[in-house]
């Protein structure tokens, strides 16, 4: 009897030691010497999870893992999408990561006056998304920042970009103010598109706008440079000076060359633009010239603009701009 207490003993102490080796292994620093991030596709199990962290470095044995997962790490089922690991980090961590943490986000951004070409380029450039999709329609797109997980459809990013510009405008529409020149939530779109590209200081979007309402209202052209290049280059850099021939081209976008509103977007819009539009500055402004600083100088009368064109030519030649 003494024998067989003293064995039950030992197999109990070596028991004990093992649990306890077993609880250090399981909550003690794994073998990863530098963070990484880890993939864990839709509908994965935890053997196919655990399988995704032995090749990223991050635990040492994925039958081990699993192992413990069941004893020691609960039932909660592990979630899909990228997941930040760091460094050290122990295989109850790890669990923990998988089955509660929120996956890696990313944003792609979508720049106030950002042409759909150029929203494309970055799609299709961006390694971490799937899928093909088409160049979005101009100015159907809200500039904003979006953020997706690692394998996110580009197709499903273009959509919410679309929805969010959907949304604004059902917000915004019912609150214009009855100064503003447009008369449907395209042509918002539209003159906003060109206050984007207009405006280099975000705190002259409502005056702009404004001065484009006046010339609007008064059938004058809107004579914004920006709708020359557009039709050119479909949005993209122009990379030199528009040429006279250019600025008398006669086509559907053309402000020099028409009286109204283009027939589409130059742009894609935030919704500061489209707020701007829709509350345009009170002013008898109807224009504007750059200053110098970034931003622009506005006048009332011809006599005066033409003065403050002076004083821009001016300052361009000072800095060898012009001869």
């Amino acid at each position: 009897m003494r024998k067989i207490g003293c064995t039950a003993l030992v197999v109990g102490g070596l028991m004990l030691v093992a649990l306890f080796v077993a609880i250090r292994s399981w909550a003690g620093p794994g073998p990863l010497a530098d963070p990484v991030n880890v993939t864990i596709a839709e509908g994965a199990t935890l053997t196919a999870a655990a399988q995704s962290l032995e090749e990223a470095g991050v635990i040492v044995s994925a039958d081990r893992f699993v192992m413990f997962s069941r004893v020691l790490g609960g039932n909660a089922p592990v979630r899909a999408g990228e997941f930040e690991m760091p460094a050290y980090v122990s295989q109850a961590e790890a669990l923990r990561i998988l089955q509660e943490a929120t996956p890696v986000q990313r944003f792609v951004t979508v720049t106030p006056g950002m042409p759909a070409v150029i929203v494309h380029d970055r799609l299709m450039e961006n390694e971490h998304l799937t899928g093909e999709v088409a160049v979005p329609e101009e100015g159907s797109i809200l500039a904003d920042s979006y953020s997706y997980e690692r394998g996110a459809s580009r197709a499903d990013i273009v959509a919410r970009m679309q929805g969010a510009m959907d949304e604004a405008l059902v917000e915004l529409w019912p609150e214009r103010r009855p100064n503003t020149a447009v008369s449907t939530p395209e042509e918002a779109v539209i003159l906003a598109s060109i206050v984007e590209k207009e405006t280099g200081v975000a705190e002259e979007r409502r005056m702009v706008a404004g001065v484009y309402s006046n010339r609007l209202r008064q059938g004058m052209r809107l004579q914004a440079d920006p709708t020359i290049i557009y039709p050119i280059t479909q949005g993209r850099p122009l990379g030199r000076r528009i040429r006279r021939s250019e600025i008398d081209a006669v086509n559907e976008y053309n402000t020099y060359s028409m009286a109204g509103l283009p027939r589409g977007p130059i742009a894609n819009v935030g919704r500061e633009a489209l707020e701007a539009v829709l509350n345009p500055a009170q002013t008898d402004a109807l224009y504007f010239v750059a200053d110098g600083t970034g931003g622009h100088v506005f006048a009332e009368t011809l006599d005066e603009h033409n003065r403050n064109v002076e004083r821009w030519f001016a300052i361009r030649r000072q800095r060898g701009e012009m001869e």
